[in-house]
């Protein structure tokens, strides 16, 4: 038997794990319900299960155990969840309230949730030719939907970018923090990184209030993106729960079987490798079966086409912890058949420094480059050598090769949801997260920031100037290195969070996309857009093979020097090929002249157009200070 609802011809059967005596189910006439119409005491354990005839499609459903009989369960598997109110609306909680039964808690929703998926087809783009936009559905839309995020599908697809990597769209509930009765009650939780249903998409993005209306707004919104060549990557949590630590609240797993879906010490109390008080207990075969499930459902019924996993190191260990060489869950998903074309990503760490970043025991999986973003901003922002960068911009072989793997195991960023943004990585020395109502003590310090030399907003022209150069530096340094290159949505033109690098919590202007910010910074925009095409007119640049320097790439040093790798700041980078492309990049005080090899070269793109111009006649081309620019022995007029 399947875990979860299934509808038949004539009745219904329900099906859950627990490792109760007893196992009732509940049914219910509405969402806010206090008390069910009827209740059915199920057979079996501990998989439990049941029929009922004359059911139909709109009911409301829990659970209960005698365990904790006082205690209303979301069923796991629950394909739909409904609360009796809109987004942070309290309506009538009251702060610090644990919600055991009652019209608050969330119900199960049984739903047909058949679509007509007629003409969508994925778009299936290989790992080479992928370029990802991070983006939140919320926070992207100004407070919208996921109807409105379909409004703003052609801006995507004027930028060019193959895959929208959102982040977390499972059903969680944004009082959060409300019911903890914390300092930050009067927050919501808008990344939603702690989920009550992996099952059913968030309920409250939906345009519609009406009962299960998420899950055709969101397969209407894939479908969208799909026409246009985009594909849908769900970041997802397994790693923890909403349930939070030992003596959080109950909503599902805790009340089921608490041993198989969480880590448990001796004392009782929950081993924290998530950072967020429980550690979901991934390689359990209960916790395995419900992860792989999971990802099959999305995949075959909401035509997902891949899945980031945060803090995936969790699901690597067992469950006293330790670190597994070969993680069932992460062979299970691997070979499950029904994912077998789902681009797999990795945040390869955990809380507490589990750190597998190109050791990550996936044979299919990407890693998030957490090198690749910390060696880019220290050689832009505080002047290292250009050894470490040639590394990122070949591919990261030191990180990849030795496990033979390839550049495509790296998934490159510069900034991602978790840290300062493009904008606020140049205008900020330090974070600025008092709003967060933790005393600034949350979020990275080592930010590898710089604000040249005033914090925050300035008038000042030049320190303007100097900070629109350095974005599309950073920028240019992403999209010109070997691996899958990661946009976080609104750096392509200046978003900004106010020095704020941890903004899980701040639904409004600060995590918001002020689009009166594009026409603003529309060159920044259009340099992107220029970056984005020049990727894609030139397959060396996505390889899925490491250079060899055998013909396929030549590295130059400024003035015809031969290279100091430990000292230099500057570097000249030939690629050879059907298309040669010239990138040389100069991060030192003054303007440099590189020998140009011989060719028609032609001048692609520069991130500080003022000074860069041919010396020598064509034999060689000044760079000026700071800056980078790609010369390609294809016209212009390709």
């Amino acid at each position: 038997m399947k875990f979860g609802v299934h509808i038949c011809k004539k009745e219904i059967e329900f099906v859950v794990h627990s490792s109760a005596n007893r196992l009732w189910l509940l049914l219910f006439d509405s969402a806010d319900a206090e008390t069910p119409v009827r209740e059915i005491e199920m057979t079996g354990g501990p998989l439990w299960h049941t029929t009922v005839s004359g059911l139909k499609p709109g009911a409301f459903y829990l659970y209960r155990t005698d365990a904790v009989p006082e205690q209303w369960l979301l069923d796991p598997y629950a394909r739909a969840v409904h609360f009796p109110r809109g987004w942070g609306e309290p309506d009538g909680l009251e702060s610090g309230q644990h919600i055991r039964t009652g019209k608050h808690f969330p119900k199960g929703l049984i739903m047909d949730d058949t679509f007509n998926w007629r003409g969508d087809k994925r778009p299936d783009i290989p790992p080479e030719k992928t370029i990802i936009y991070e983006a939140h559905l919320r926070g992207f839309t100004g407070g919208g939907t996921y109807l409105d995020f379909i409004e703003k599908i052609p801006h995507l697809k004027s930028l060019g970018i193959t895959a929208v990597e959102f982040l977390p769209l499972f059903e969680f509930n944004e009082l959060e923090f409300f019911l903890e009765g914390a300092a930050r009650k009067n927050l919501l939780n808008l990344w939603g990184y702690s989920t009550l249903a992996f099952f059913a998409p968030m309920s409250r993005f939906a345009a519609s209030r009406k009962p299960g209306a998420a899950i055709t707004e969101f397969k209407t919104l894939v479908k969208a993106l799909h026409a246009v060549g985009i594909e849908v990557i769900l970041d997802v949590a397994f790693n923890h729960t909403a349930e939070g630590p030992f003596n959080g609240p109950v909503y599902s797993f805790r009340g089921l079987d608490e041993a198989a879906y969480y880590m448990i010490k001796h004392d009782g109390t929950y081993p924290n490798w998530s950072g967020c008080g429980n550690t979901f207990n991934c390689n359990h075969p209960v916790a395995k079966q419900l992860i792989v499930d999971c990802l099959k459902y999305w995949t075959e019924e909401m035509h997902v086409d891949g899945f980031r996993f945060d803090l995936a190191t969790v699901l690597c260990r067992d469950e006293t912890g330790e670190l597994l060489e070969h993680p069932p869950v992460i062979k299970a998903i691997e070979a499950e058949p029904a994912l077998k074309h789902i681009k797999l990503i990795a945040e390869a760490w955990d809380a507490l420094g589990g750190y597998q970043v190109g050791s990550f025991p996936g044979k299919r999986f990407s890693d998030w480059n957490g090198r690749f973003r910390d060696d880019v901003r220290r050689f832009w922002n505080e002047g290292e050598s250009i050894g470490t960068l040639a590394t990122r911009l070949a591919g990261s072989s030191d990180l990849y090769q030795h496990h033979g793997g390839s550049p495509l195991k790296s998934i490159n960023f510069v900034t991602a949801h978790d840290g300062f943004t493009l904008a606020d990585l140049v205008a900020y020395a330090r974070k600025h997260n008092e709003a967060n109502g933790e005393e600034n003590l949350d979020g990275e310090n080592q930010n590898n920031s710089v604000n040249f030399g005033i914090e925050g907003p300035t008038e000042n022209s030049a320190v303007n100037a100097r900070r629109l150069k350095q974005q599309k530096n950073l920028l240019a340094t992403l999209f010109l290195s070997r691996g899958i290159p990661m946009l976080t949505a609104g750096d392509e033109f200046g978003r900004t969070q106010s020095g704020n690098n941890n903004a899980y919590c701040q639904d409004n202007g600060i995590s918001w996309i002020d689009w009166s910010n594009f026409e603003k910074n529309r060159e920044l925009f259009a340099f992107t857009q220029a970056l984005v095409a020049l990727r894609k007119e030139n397959p060396a640049l996505c390889s899925g093979k490491f250079y060899t320097g055998k013909g396929d790439v030549e590295w130059l040093g400024p003035e015809s020097l031969p290279i100091d790798w430990k000292n230099d700041r500057a570097l000249g980078m030939h690629i050879k090929g059907k298309n040669e492309l010239l990138v040389l990049i100069n991060n030192e005080e003054v303007d440099l002249s590189f020998e140009l090899p011989p060719g028609n070269w032609n001048l692609a793109l520069a991130t500080d157009l003022a000074s860069i111009a041919p010396v020598y006649g064509d034999l060689a081309f000044l760079v000026s200070a700071h800056s980078v620019c790609v010369l390609t022995t294809r016209s212009l007029q390709d």
